[in-house]
Formats: structure tokens, sequence, C-alpha cells
């Protein structure tokens, strides 16, 4: 799959991250792993995101990163492709950049460096950098330190043919609309930040119809009937999933910070498919959050 033809896929449907599984002792658990994927990947999103955000890409080592990648792709590979995460300083990044393309990822998402703070023109160096290391095609998150402006995302764009994505995890509609109409339709672009189906009718209306659901991986049909309800204008059915379901369901997650990742493994255990704990610094939902999300879950009825 060259970058152009990852770049369509990306231009349409539901995309989904899912998360990572760990044994009891928090190490990578690949049986269960496999068997996630093979319960979601039949639900049709477009793309599946390895060792994303939500599959706590920030707590792998590079031994276990390379596992996850190499197990979602062997077992995704005639059903659904699969864009790894990679991220972290330039150079540890082109190492998991070019790792991912030697397994057989697709494509890459190029998550945020770490730490320190940088200039416009150093994280777009860094970008460059990643993307001119390997030959896949690469979405770049625009989220917490990487803050790319219109002016630099079309420099990059000409630098580098297979930076064929824009991921906004910013919120911020004035740069949102500046870069889909300064770039146009090179990119793909794609709406993530957490819960993004709250924020999926006003992207859409930005010209960003696609976007990365963390809920399918526990309550996928859902996530599919409210992606296709959002891409038929059907405001009564997203009208009511919002009421009913997402936001009852941000209740529970805006009570701690990285609840957006624990809230995620919390359903999927209680859909039947454990992925274990949480890895610090993040923590796992207490016993009456569990609860109150089982009773949300119960009322969505059988997925």
């Amino acid at each position: 799959m060259n970058p152009q033809e990852l770049k369509s896929i990306l231009s349409s449907g539901l995309l989904s991250f899912p998360v990572t599984d760990f044994d009891a002792a928090g190490n990578f658990h690949q049986a269960g792993y496999v068997r996630r994927l093979e319960w979601l990947a039949p639900y049709g999103a477009s793309a599946l995101f390895a060792a994303g955000g939500t599959g706590e890409f920030f707590s792998l080592d590079n031994r276990e990163y390379g596992q996850i990648i190499k197990t979602a792709v062997d077992t995704c590979e005639k059903s659904v492709p699969i864009l790894a995460g990679v991220g972290g300083p330039t150079r540890v990044a082109i190492q998991m950049a070019q790792e991912a393309e030697r397994l057989g990822a697709k494509g890459l998402l190029l998550l945020p460096h770490y730490l320190t703070e940088a200039s416009q023109d150093g994280v777009a160096a860094h970008v460059e950098q990643v993307c001119k290391a390997v030959n896949i095609g690469v979405v770049v998150y625009n989220r917490n330190v990487c803050r790319l402006t219109p002016a630099l995302l079309e420099q990059l764009a000409e630098r580098c043919p297979n930076l064929i994505g824009y991921k906004d995890g910013l919120g911020d509609i004035e740069l949102m609309v500046s870069i889909r109409r300064r770039l146009g339709d090179r990119f793909s672009y794609l709406g993530g930040l957490p819960t993004a189906e709250v924020y999926a009718a006003a992207y859409k209306a930005l010209g960003v119809p696609v976007y990365s659901s963390a809920v399918f991986n526990f309550v996928p049909k859902t996530a599919m009937d409210f992606y296709r309800a959002i891409a038929a204008d059907d405001h009564a059915t997203v009208g009511k999933l919002i009421d009913d379901f997402f936001l009852p369901y941000l209740d529970i997650r805006n009570r701690k910070a990285g609840y957006a990742v624990s809230i995620v493994k919390a359903g999927a255990k209680i859909a039947g498919y454990d992925a274990g704990p949480v890895r610090a610094p993040l923590t796992d939902l207490l016993p009456d959050e569990v609860d109150k999300l089982a009773a949300l879950m119960d009322k969505l009825g059988p997925q």
C-alpha cells in the first residue's frame, strides 16, 4: 500500500486504536491482543492504530513495541490496515518508524515528541526527519507540544510526499479552519480529540468528516452506528446517543486525569474482553465508576 492509497482509505470511514492487552503482572499479553483484534476487525473500521495513545504507547518498551506491531499486522493482514504509533525523541521515533515499516505496518501515526519545549522549526524538523526515514504514509498528530502552523505544514507537505494526514488533538477551531483551507485536499484530516464523537458533527462542518473512536474498543456496534448517523446527518440519532451515552460517559471520564484511557480498558473488560490493568502513571477506574459505566453499556443493548 503506497502513501496515496493509505490517504484514500483514511479519508472516509471510522478509525480506532485498540487498547494494548497486559496480564496481571503488567506484561504484554499477546493472546488477549489477538482475540481483541479478531473481535474488532469485522465491525468495519477503515483502519486501526496499534500502539497509539489509547494503546498506552507512552508506557511500552522497545521489545514489546515490536511484538505489538507484528501481532497487529499479522492478525489483521486480510481484514483492516494497521498504522503504528511512533513518537518520543527524534532518533527513537525514527527507529520505531523503521521497525514498524519492516514489520508490515501500512502507515504511521506520529505522536508528539516528549517533555522538552521546542520551536516551531524544531518540531517541523522532527516531523521531516521521521517522514524521510520511511517510505510508508505518515499522519502527524497535532497535540500537546506539537502545534504546527498552517505555513509549516504546507512546507512539510512540499518536502515530505509521504506526509499524507493531519490529526487534530488540540480543538483549536481557528487553527483547524486555517489548516483545512490552506492545505485543501493535500492531507486526509482526522479528528483526534478524546471521545471524538462529541465533536464529530462540528468537525464534519469544518471539512473533517473522519475521526478516531475510543469507544469502538468496547461498544463497536454503537460506535459504527454513531459514525453512520454523523455521515447521514441523522441528527435525531446523534442527539439521542450523545444524551443517553456520551455525556454520562464523559462525567465518568472527566473524574481523573488519564481516565480517557482507563475508562476504555474498563469498558473492554465489561464487554468480555479484559485487557488487564493500565500501567503507571495511569490508574484504573474505581469500582463504583465501573458500575456506572456498566449500566450505561447495558442500556445500549447487545453489540
